[in-house]
């Protein structure tokens, strides 16, 4: 087989790539007998890393084929990107009560392993049979004892940004990530504790009413677990919209990213779902608190990050279904407020998808064709100027608050994994599979599959859609008990030999 696209020919048009790649599988031809894969035996325990929608989906699918899933999730809880959204496009559903019912699932499945906190620090072996070291972070709280009672919570003196919040509000630093979390208990962020950095503090020590609970110098630990199959499903991360200076991103309190905006309109965020300005507390912190005024006017700016050359030549694809999801939940909560949806090209793709387009448009939203060049601020007022290319002109808009639609980008560790996992990224440092239309759930690595936002962008239903593939491809090779590594059982030294016997190839 000579593979122009694995090896890089066919994106590069480069003949001598593809005259190499050639030579190389002409003189592998003679010894293709004594090159089949080996087959491996299968332990039949299962590796999930990441514990997002997608990486729950295919532990349950695993475990509920009565087999043991080891799931490892770096946070403090399962959950990822989804358990911050408020509703899911086009159907409107509550993103919720579609998860927490999974979550829940997971945590209590005989059948799962479940760590939070953790991170995947090595593999070792081959297909079906993977050594892999896991780091367990140290919560210092023990999940066994603590009931929840927040107490150490409440008296904390220790403040910073919420995660989950996506900044747009405090917490402190003994908490639970949000009240659905699963485990639904509390951990220490090291940064942020007192004690941890070197300070005189141990007030939750002090008030916890379970003893030795709380151990303020609890060390990392590293577990070992062996499993035939590894499933990585570690999501992805939001551009960051402090890149595209022009935005005013950073620089101007009421200019958001959709992140963030998912979190102030959910009714469990920090204003109970209402929509107000950005205000200063006593600490000059800029967060979102109830009661603060109601912006009048909203603009929804595209594609921030993505189709674009100085950031990310692709398409996020999930960018114009959620951006109008925002603007409907904008009227729905505002009926008054004018919201301008600025965009380049509507990418309606999905099932469903068209519709909803056509449903936002009959709800007074002013939908804007053309590109964004800047938001400024006049006299405390936002400017938005744009192009409307549909009725030639350039426009300057005044509103009191900007969503930036901010596109998706691989995590920053993806990279790091891909080595230690020995498979391939793509130029934009996505996960690959080994075909994107034959095979879009397998990688180059026997035994290693690939699910949801971890290989590029995609929405909810064909992330769950992957998930349950990835776990079909493990159960299958857990029933069948071999599974081939994909390798020439013949090595390196042997090929180097044979082909030196074989004729030079010149020409073609």
């Amino acid at each position: 087989l000579a593979d122009f696209k694995e090896h890089g020919a066919l994106e590069s048009n480069d003949t001598e790539l593809a005259k190499a790649i050639v030579a190389c599988a002409i003189l592998n031809v003679p010894f293709l007998d004594a090159a089949k894969p080996d087959d491996s035996e299968v332990i039949p325990d299962t590796l999930v890393i990441g514990g997002g929608i997608a990486g729950i989906q295919a532990s349950l699918e695993i475990a509920n084929g009565n087999r043991k899933v080891f799931m490892v999730e770096k946070t403090g809880t399962i959950g990822g990107h989804m358990a911050m959204f408020d509703k899911t496009f086009p159907t409107l559903d509550c993103a919720a009560c579609i998860l927490t019912p999974k979550m829940v699932d997971v945590g209590q499945h005989s059948n799962i392993n479940l760590m939070t906190y953790s991170e995947v620090k090595s593999v070792e072996g081959t297909s079906g049979n993977y050594k892999v070291k896991i780091l367990k972070k140290a919560r210092r709280v023990d999940i066994t004892k603590c009931i929840g009672c927040g107490t150490c919570s409440e008296k904390c003196p220790s403040k910073t940004y919420s995660e989950f919040d996506a900044g747009i509000t405090l917490r402190k630093a003994i908490y639970i990530p949000f009240p659905q979390a699963v485990p639904n208990k509390y951990l220490i962020d090291a940064e942020s504790c007192r004690y941890v950095q070197g300070e005189k503090c141990g007030v939750c020590v002090k008030v916890c009413p379970v003893p030795n609970c709380i151990d303020l110098d609890a060390k990392d630990e590293v577990i070992e677990v062996t499993v035939g199959n590894i499933i990585v499903a570690t999501g992805f991360k939001v551009f960051d919209a402090k890149r595209a200076e022009q935005f005013g991103y950073g620089k101007y309190p009421n200019v958001l990213t959709s992140l963030e905006f998912e979190r102030l309109i959910n009714a469990a965020g920090p204003t109970e779902g209402n929509i107000t300005y950005r205000t200063k507390d006593k600490k000059g912190n800029w967060i979102f608190t109830p009661g603060a005024d109601v912006p009048d006017s909203v603009a929804i700016i595209h594609c921030i990050g993505s189709r674009d050359e100085n950031y990310n030549a692709y398409c996020s694809k999930v960018c114009c279904m959620y951006s109008l999801k925002l603007a409907h939940l904008v009227k729905e909560k505002l009926p008054d407020a004018e919201v301008y949806e600025h965009y380049i090209d509507m990418r309606a793709f999905g099932k469903g998808y068209e519709e909803f387009y056509e449903r936002i448009k009959k709800e007074g939203i002013n939908i804007i064709r053309g590109r964004t060049a800047k938001v400024e601020s006049t006299n405390g007022e936002l400017m938005v100027r744009s192009e409307d290319v549909e009725n030639g002109r350039l426009l300057e808009q005044k509103v009191e608050m900007v969503i930036l639609a901010v596109g998706l980008e691989p995590n920053e560790d993806a990279k790091e994994l891909a080595a230690m996992l020995e498979i391939h990224i793509d130029k934009y440092g996505w996960l690959n599979e080994i075909h994107q239309i034959s095979n879009p759930v397998n990688t180059c690595k026997g035994g290693v599959a690939i699910a949801g936002l971890c290989q590029g962008p995609k929405d909810i239903p064909d992330t769950v859609a992957q998930a349950s593939a990835a776990a079909l491809r493990v159960l299958q090779s857990i029933i069948n008990g071999k599974i081939s590594n994909g390798r020439s059982s013949l090595s390196f030294s042997d090929i180097e030999k044979r082909a030196k016997e074989l004729t030079t190839i010149k020409d073609f």
